[in-house]
């Protein structure tokens, strides 16, 4: 992992983040304000794969595409190594470690998460799938085992207040981020 941390902004001049979370936690409106106030660049990886074409194909259950990670990670190669981007996603376990500067696990009260998803039109077992989710703090867990533990961030999404919160903490790092070995 040593290595890993150099590889990671060696070449790069501006971070890139990761922002994650179970779906309804207002990881695309974080992101939106975020890019608003750093210039960075918003990744919406579930867009990406619907105009890309980068599935396998619809999960009836589920109702979403099966996304193939190894498209996703090739289309989005060569920005990654560029830096300056904010990607959004309810997944992290696939993206190369070497990727991020930060990841940001937005998390929200279960109450409210499911007034969230119930708005979207979620039931049944997406409803159930992704509640569980946010109990058992899935996505956090596989951001701990999947990234170095000192980049890994869990931040509270409950509120537009909370939200405003994180945009503000988020900001403050990408102006004060710098390259490795640089001072």
């Amino acid at each position: 992992m040593a290595s890993g941390g150099m590889t990671r902004t060696r070449t790069r001049t501006r971070p890139n983040l990761l922002v994650t979370g179970t779906p309804g936690t207002g990881k695309t409106t974080t992101c939106s304000l975020l890019v608003e106030a750093t210039g960075l660049r918003h990744v919406n990886v579930g867009e990406l794969v619907n105009t890309k074409g980068l599935h396998d194909g619809w999960d009836e259950e589920f109702e979403c595409h099966v996304i193939n990670e190894d498209l996703v990670c090739d289309e989005m190669e060569d920005m990654m190594e560029e830096g300056g981007n904010i990607v959004d996603y309810h997944g992290c376990d696939f993206f190369p470690e070497r990727w991020f500067d930060r990841v940001v696990v937005l998390q929200t009260d279960n109450s409210i998460l499911h007034d969230r998803l119930t708005s979207r039109g979620y039931m049944g077992v997406k409803l159930t799938s992704n509640i569980e989710c946010e109990i058992f703090q899935v996505l956090l867990e596989e951001a701990r085992t999947s990234y170095p533990e000192d980049i890994v961030v869990a931040l509270q999404s409950d509120t537009i207040e909370d939200i405003s919160r994180n945009v503000t903490i988020l900001t403050e790092w990408a102006n004060n981020w710098r390259p490795s070995g640089t001072s």
